[in-house]
């Protein structure tokens, strides 16, 4: 069984300051760079940049409000990145199994 993952949305995952982005913005809803910024121990500018690649990637959108441009993670795209990782995990079980069976075949083989 072959597992479509999207690798834009993980690559902007994988960043653990990206993370803790989306994390913030799960914990509070809707944030600005300058609002994350305070609680993240990287510049405005920094945190901009990482937004940017959490967008591209479908994770989180922006409204424009004044001069400020709020952030919210879109929860469709999050959904669906959980159901990808949950795949991709299943994946990997039915995998590891198999190894696990044919190592218990080999050591029952030497045994005999």
């Amino acid at each position: 069984m072959t597992v479509t993952v999207d690798d834009e949305v993980w690559s902007a995952i994988g960043d653990p300051i990206r993370r803790r982005v989306i994390d913030l913005l799960l914990a509070h809803g809707v944030a600005t760079p300058t609002g994350l910024s305070d609680r993240l121990p990287i510049s405005r500018q920094a945190v901009t940049k990482h937004l940017g690649v959490l967008d591209r990637a479908g994770l989180v959108h922006a409204t424009p409000m004044g001069r400020e441009r709020r952030y919210e993670v879109d929860q469709a795209q999050l959904s669906r990145a959980v159901r990808q990782l949950n795949e991709v995990g299943k994946t990997w079980d039915e995998r590891l199994n198999r190894i696990k069976r044919i190592a218990e075949q080999i050591q029952r083989q030497q045994h005999s």
